[in-house]
């Protein structure tokens, strides 16, 4: 996931002075999930989180597949067969699978990334069996015709016209990526190039439907008003029929050294106010050092955690040279990852008057660390996070199934809370130090274009 609980973090920063005393110690800290785990025969894990206040129930499978799997100029596969496991099987028929859920009174979508792709439905308890019935059934007996293909292309292509094309910050996110990693597939959008997804055809669907669609390389994850052993009944029922298949090595190209900071420089004449970001290789949860990676969560949300964070509260607040500045991490990556600061500045200042104030703040926490204060308020802000999160059934099966679709050990998911308030001041700043290198970086400007 994208740094667990960060997302939800602007949501409850006034909740959290109420929960300064629970990290006096990491001994006080709650344990906010205790899920109950099982693996078919199959290879399919089931994860289910019980959660009786209400009757309601999410349920979710997740592929251990993403957008960065995809072969060399078949860019946006994966999203693609997303949008056309909704075509139908030989029960059910194109188009159905939605409006049964609907009918039922539930709702249903689909997501995908760079490393997973999931699937799911929220609807009351008692609709969980027919919930993992059409699930399972599209798991392997996907129909896809010419026909239906072809229609669906042209939606994706409408897509990514709307989401990226005609947004001049969407298309900088794209440089940005392609610029930030040399040889690695996260460079490679998730919705894909249009020049490649123009090419995609029927079979390449179904080469990677029958690829990677199967029990032993999906997690189903079932969060509500449900019996944990029930649940696992109902898998084995529905899903476990289901044969596994050989999977391919999940095998990507490494990342190679970078030894030149890059700059960007887009021109645009839809933007209307300049932007700047400044992104880095950081580590992530699967493959870095644990304690430096909750360091840069917990640095994250001291630069960026809201109206007191030090990027805001400075650039925003008390100098009023920008109307925007923060940071982003993505420590979820099954690879390296990203962590990206940025700013916009107000009028009557430039790009290169806040661009340099960004960097003095950020060099003044490699030089001189951050304060006790910075860093109680920060873990107060993300334990207040989790506890919310725990309180959405949907945000609980996401956190899990995000997570364990990327690599990451459920231990470290429901340890989360312990781990961020071990987090010390020396190991942010050491965590700082080891990121904020400028040679594993990308300058982006993006800019309203020069009048000829």
């Amino acid at each position: 996931m994208k740094t667990f609980f960060a997302g939800i973090t602007s949501l409850i920063i006034l909740a959290s002075a109420s929960l300064a005393f629970a990290i006096e110690t990491s001994d006080d800290i709650p344990t906010l999930f205790n899920p109950l785990t099982t693996t078919l025969e199959n290879g399919l894990e089931v994860v289910v989180i019980e959660d009786h206040r209400a009757p309601v129930v999410t349920h979710m499978v997740w592929y251990k597949i993403g957008s960065a799997d995809e072969p060399s100029g078949k860019s946006g596969i994966a999203h693609f067969l997303e949008h056309l496991m909704f075509k139908g099987t030989p029960t059910i028929a194109s188009g159905e699978f939605s409006a049964i859920v609907a009918k039922n009174g539930g709702q249903d979508n689909a997501f995908t990334s760079q490393d997973y792709t999931a699937y799911f439905q929220n609807s009351s308890v008692d609709k969980l069996p027919l919930l993992m019935e059409l699930e399972a059934d599209r798991m392997t007996n996907l129909v896809l015709t010419d026909e239906a293909v072809g229609a669906e292309l042209q939606v994706v292509l409408e897509e990514r016209s709307q989401r990226t094309d005609n947004n001049p910050g969407s298309l900088f996110s794209e440089q940005l990526g392609a610029a930030q990693f040399l040889a690695h597939p996260y460079r490679i959008p998730v919705i894909g190039w249009r020049n490649e997804i123009e090419k995609l055809t029927t079979q390449d669907a179904i080469d990677w439907y029958k690829k990677y669609y199967a029990p032993n390389n999906a997690i189903l994850v079932v969060a509500g008003d449900v019996d944990a052993q029930e649940v696992f009944r109902l898998a084995k029922k529905f899903y476990g029929p289901h044969k596994p298949i050989e999977l391919p090595e999940r095998v990507r190209r490494r990342e190679p050294p970078q030894l030149a900071k890059r700059i960007l420089v887009m021109q645009d004449k839809r933007v209307r106010e300049p932007s700047w970001r400044q992104s880095f290789l950081a580590p992530t949860a699967r493959i870095g050092d644990l304690k430096e990676v909750r360091a840069l969560e917990v640095l994250n949300e001291i630069l960026s955690g809201g109206v007191t964070s030090r990027l805001y509260s400075k650039l925003v607040i008390d100098e009023k040279i920008a109307s925007s500045a923060g940071a982003h991490y993505r420590s979820g990556n099954y690879d390296p990852s990203t962590f990206t600061l940025y700013a916009s500045p107000s009028k009557g200042y430039s790009l290169e008057q806040v661009e340099k104030r960004v960097i003095e703040v950020v060099e003044n926490v490699v030089k001189n660390g951050v304060t006790q204060e910075e860093l109680v308020r920060a873990k107060n802000q993300l334990l207040a996070a989790a506890i919310y999160a725990r309180d959405s059934v949907s945000g609980a099966a996401n956190i899990f199934g995000s997570s364990l679709a990327s690599g990451e050990a459920i231990e470290n998911v429901v340890n989360w809370p312990k781990q961020i308030s071990e987090v010390t001041l020396q190991e942010i700043q050491t965590a700082a130090k080891n990121l904020f290198v400028q040679r594993r970086s990308v300058v982006g400007k993006l800019l309203p274009e020069e009048k000829k």
